[in-house]
């Protein structure tokens, strides 16, 4: 018998993905041979070592508990040999070993039930609706009359793109819009930053306790919360705690504030937020961004001003906000990340912390360190860049491999709790709009890329791929996210692209049905809530998988390539994308064919 071991086949890993703290896990290797066999352990950062593995029937077993949160690797030593990663039954010992993780977990971590088993739309508030008369700009900015206009895009003449222009879009906008979101089944809303800022992204905060008065105000803002309550959705804003703006309250550059900021006087109360390298004109900024000078999240006045009784996190909490999206989370100190996530739980147990982090976030290293992120004390979930790109990466090539592989990586590394809230993307406001991403036009430069649509075919093409795309996003673990107007079939290359003004009036309906559709099985399985993910078939390029619960169980088959393949089963499966059409044990699954299928119905 060849030696077999896959750490996401309970026969040889009793624990699906990472361990809670002080849980035994079985592992096990396969194989009928006698050679005594080790389990080779090192904690990162530390020496490895080797535990006996007891024989039995099947092969060679150990029983692991662990009392210290970390992260772990591991690999097998048979007889002299070393064994690690890939298919041990065609493993050439004379290749390198690697190592399998093993991420242990705190035994009270959870992570919030409400955002599990639902649908996420992300709002760039600027652009959605607006909703009264067209706001007076403000000083040094300026208001687009029309609201389908293009972003500007051009720089001035010293270079620098300044981010100045504005649609009007605001809160009770957002609000007005409701009704259309419960229709596509949204169950959390995240607002990119709505806080006040000289920009139209509001990623350069002025002043994290106002609400920016183009958008509304805070009363504006608990509204929005409360008519969303009604309508079960959760409303998540985005935490900008790197950096501030130049044009702010504590730092205040150019002296719009009322108030003393760190870059006019080092007696200034914010003076130690900022580090000066020649005061005052020489600061850290983010990514030498000079108008966005970096906080120093390691000051005591900082940490206390976010993370206090009254300080930012619980304001906003207060006022009826469910959680927190933490902006380039892989640039705040561990330490810092613990105490935002204590004080959001603190004020309210059920609260969400989503890190913006753009790898496997569970071994990721920033700044030379180790990060740990879910370890417990820090994040619930991250957005998903990894599924993003290996989605993206299957519906362009038809070649399903870094699907699969992503697929695997992410359950044999995550905690169960984690991988059931991944924020589960295809676009944002820093990508391309997924529709240009999958036409696959490009464009060499901003002149270009304002004026580059896709033609007919072209669109045609990429609405094919999209729906296959997100079939898949709907239907694997964690929550899918849609960036506002995907649904809606907006194109748009990278930023201020990405972010035009929503299409009211050119909605593509083809996209927007279909959307709607995914929406409703999402709000119609419990599968989706908590349950596991099997792969049942896969060839070059084609996945079948499903998710099962209980009696319930949802059959999801992308097929990219050309072959036909006959889905045997017992008793009847529903096309939950083709009005309910019933299927009495075989489903002939065609060439370039996607479907949801399901042993029950919705219709």
């Amino acid at each position: 018998m060849d030696i077999y071991y896959d750490p996401l086949d309970r026969r040889c890993k009793s624990v699906c993905g990472g361990i809670r703290q002080n849980e035994t896990c079985k592992i096990k290797i396969l194989w009928e041979g006698t050679e005594p066999c080790m389990l080779i352990l090192k904690k990162d950062g530390h020496e490895a070592q080797p535990l006996r593995m007891q024989k039995t029937q099947e092969g060679w077993e150990i029983d692991l508990s662990f009392a210290d949160c970390g992260l772990y690797f591991y690999h097998f030593r048979i007889g002299k040999r070393e064994a690690g990663m890939g298919e041990l039954r065609r493993l050439s010992f004379a290749q390198p070993v690697r190592d399998w993780q093993l991420l242990i977990f705190a035994e009270d971590f959870t992570t919030p039930d409400w955002f599990k088993g639902g649908v996420m739309y992300q709002i760039f508030p600027d652009r959605f609706y607006r909703e009264g008369a067209l706001p007076v700009a403000g000083k040094g900015k300026w208001m687009h009359k029309e609201w389908s206009e293009m972003p500007a895009f051009r720089a001035n003449a010293q270079g620098k793109i300044l981010n100045n222009d504005f649609f009007g879009g605001n809160l009770k906008g957002i609000a007005e819009k409701l009704p259309y979101l419960v229709q596509l089944g949204v169950t959390s809303l995240y607002l990119n930053p709505v806080f006040r800022a000289y920009s139209n992204h509001r990623y350069d905060t002025g002043d994290y306790m106002q609400i920016d008065p183009l958008l509304g105000s805070e009363e504006d803002l608990i509204e929005l919360a409360q008519q969303c309550k009604k309508r079960g959705i959760r409303l998540i804003l985005d935490g900008v705690f790197n950096h501030t703006g130049d044009d702010s309250r504590y730092f205040n550059k150019y002296g719009n504030y009322d108030s003393v900021g760190a870059y006019q006087s080092k007696q200034s109360p914010y003076y130690d937020w900022f580090t000066f390298r020649s005061y005052p004109d020489k600061y850290d900024s983010w990514w030498g961004i000079d108008v966005l000078p970096a906080v120093n999240e390691n000051s005591p006045s900082y940490r206390e001003f976010i993370t206090g009784e009254n300080g930012v996190l619980r304001h906003w909490l207060r006022a009826g906000i469910a959680g927190w999206r933490l902006d380039v989370a892989d640039e705040l100190p561990d330490e810092f990340v613990e105490e935002i996530r204590s004080a959001a739980k603190a004020e309210n147990d059920s609260a969400i912390i989503i890190g913006e982090v753009w790898e496997d976030a569970s071994n990721k290293i920033a700044y030379s360190k180790r990060r740990r992120y879910f370890q417990g004390k820090e994040l619930d979930s991250v957005m998903n860049y990894p599924l993003k790109n290996a989605i993206i990466n299957f519906v362009t090539t038809n070649d399903v491999s870094q699907f699969r592989e992503t697929v695997a990586m992410l359950r044999d590394n995550y905690p169960k709790c984690v991988l059931d809230s991944l924020m589960n993307i295809l676009g944002t406001h820093d990508t391309f709009r997924i529709l240009t991403a999958l036409g696959g036009v490009p464009a060499q430069n901003k002149e270009e890329m304002s004026v580059t649509k896709l033609n007919r075919e072209q669109r045609a093409a990429a609405k094919e791929r999209l729906k296959a795309a997100s079939i898949l996003q709907y239907t694997v673990f964690g929550v899918p996210c849609v960036y506002y107007g995907d649904e809606a079939g907006m194109e748009g290359y990278a930023d201020p692209f990405c972010r035009c003004p929503f299409p009211w009036d050119s909605i593509d309906e083809d996209l927007h049905v279909h959307y709607k559709k995914l929406g409703k099985i999402r709000k119609n399985f419990s599968v989706f809530f908590d349950s596991e993910y099997k792969e049942l078939f896969s060839d070059k390029n084609c996945v079948v998988y499903e998710r099962r619960k209980g009696d319930e169980v949802i059959v999801v088959c992308v097929n990219r390539g050309s072959n036909r393949f006959d889905l045997r089963f017992n008793g009847k499966l529903y096309d939950l994308l083709n009005g309910g059409k019933e299927y009495d044990g075989c489903y002939t699954l065609r060439g370039e064919i996607s479907c949801i299928l399901s042993n029950k119905s919705i219709f």
